[in-house]
């Protein structure tokens, strides 16, 4: 088994690793047609070949004029892996890691009209700025009810998502303010575009009770909406150097419907919250399968270091703690953040049990072969923290569990919103005097479930 110098490069020197070569191929190796399910599912054996974590157990490789779909499938090593996905347009997987996908810009999460009921709702969980769906006016806790005239119901609503990714029409109920009742809208139509959706959705400061609280709501790790563009990341530091200055003392990062992303990204918001940390302290420690260890005796040890950022809260968190809020879809990147501070923080964490992924990806396509449009993203290692620690694959159980579902939804940023409220009332001590409304919902799946970068952790800095 010999290592391609495409990947042998892209390892070492710590570049956006966002390309494959296939191995060298001998002169007297047959000719085969680059377009053809022969030539995609060659290079995929290759690339797994050498780069799977779970290399040992490396499935059987079926037909070579297998769709490439089921080729992929077949060497994965189910049901432990159930991370690595292949996408038959590379550029398109990219931009989606990068948040820039064909959308109207609104995500929604779908629950049972009512028990016993086969009808399915579908409330906004929140709307992207400068989207369509932002002009027609939908906001945060609209109910669907139709897409394209049909009733959404447990038999159809799989179909009726993949009716959103174009124009479509909607019909919904909106919260009058004044009744606190839901009314019928008229339907509306909403086209699709090409949005660059920016993770940095909320950065807030409150005072409450001689408390001065930071909140930053993240959606999803990337740097900028291109692969050498640090847009987002800069704007990161601009936030925490706006905390830094207000003084706060306590500080909430909302992961609520953060997936996960990039692990430069993660770096570098945990280098703004750990105390004091330098780029001599370790945020995490990466492994790879043994041929790569072997094959790379620099990837035998690989540490990556916290950033040393002028931005850093340092030590004036009270307590030393910072507060996370968590859902079942916080996952990836997203916990690498939570796993990465424990040892050097008290991670006090709001809402669900998360994801449970300690494992990370690498994006490859067929530079060889131009008429491969595939790309293929596989699990090709594992997260620790300094301490070693890697042991949440089935999620980092919360402090204090509280479900989104569970009420009415209320704007994001808002001191009486449910999770944002419990994390004010466990930082001051005082129970809020509002009164809400529980609800018993099933949830039963949403739209972030199905962006790629959900549940993903990409490798992009693999040596310091």
């Amino acid at each position: 088994m010999r290592l391609t110098k495409s990947l042998q490069l892209a390892l070492l020197l710590s570049l956006m690793v966002f390309g494959w070569s296939c191995k060298d191929k001998e002169d007297t190796e047959p000719v085969i047609d680059p377009s053809s399910e022969i030539a995609v599912n060659k290079w995929i054996l290759d690339v797994m070949d050498e780069v799977y974590y779970w290399l040992d157990d490396l499935g059987t490789p079926i037909a070579e004029d297998s769709d490439p779909e089921d080729y992929f499938e077949a060497l994965l090593n189910r049901p432990t892996d159930r991370f690595s996905v292949i996408y038959p347009d590379y550029q398109e997987l990219i931009n989606s890691l990068n948040g820039i996908t064909l959308e109207a810009g609104y995500e929604f999460q779908l629950y049972l009209e009512s028990e016993g009921s086969t009808n399915v709702i579908a409330e906004i969980s929140y709307v992207k700025k400068g989207s369509p769906a932002e002009s027609a006016g939908l906001v945060r806790g609209d109910i669907i009810t139709k897409i394209n005239g049909t009733q959404i119901t447990t038999e159809n609503y799989r179909e009726l998502l993949g009716q959103i990714e174009s124009q479509h029409s909607i019909t919904y109920l909106s919260l009058n303010p004044g009744t606190l009742v839901f009314e019928e809208q008229a339907p509306i139509t909403l086209e699709t575009i090409q949005l660059s959706e920016n993770p940095n959705y909320i950065d807030s400061v409150y005072l409450v009770d001689d408390q001065r609280i930071g909140y930053f709501m993240y959606n999803f790790f990337a740097p900028g909406p291109g692969g050498s563009n640090s847009t987002y990341d800069d704007q990161v530091d601009e936030i925490f150097s706006k905390f830094k200055s207000s003084n706060i003392n306590h500080l909430i990062i909302d992961f609520r419907y953060n997936g996960g992303g990039y692990v430069s990204s993660a770096t570098n918001l945990a280098s703004l919250i750990a105390p004091s940390v330098t780029s001599s302290d370790i945020f995490s420690k990466t492994k790879y399968n043994n041929f790569l260890m072997t094959e790379i005796p620099e990837l035998s040890d690989v540490k990556t270091s916290f950033k040393s950022k002028t931005q850093n809260l340092g030590n004036i968190l009270e307590g030393n703690r910072v507060y996370i809020l968590t859902s079942s879809r916080t996952a990836s990147a997203s916990e690498l953040v939570i796993n990465g501070l424990k040892p050097y923080m008290d991670v006090y964490i709001i809402g669900d049990v998360t994801y449970g992924k300690n494992v990370g990806s690498i994006p490859f396509e067929d530079e060889e072969n131009d008429e491969n449009p595939y790309g293929i993203l596989p699990i090709v290692s594992q997260s620790f923290n300094s301490l070693d620690q890697s042991d949440y694959t089935t999620g980092f159980k919360p402090n204090i569990t509280k479900k989104e579902s569970s009420e009415r939804l209320r704007p994001l940023g808002d001191v009486t919103e449910l999770l944002l409220r419990t994390a004010i009332e466990q930082i001051t001590g005082i129970p809020s005097s509002g009164r809400f409304e529980t609800l018993d919902r099933k949830d039963i799946g949403g739209t972030l479930d199905r962006k790629i970068r959900s549940g993903r952790m990409i490798e992009n800095q693999i040596i310091k």
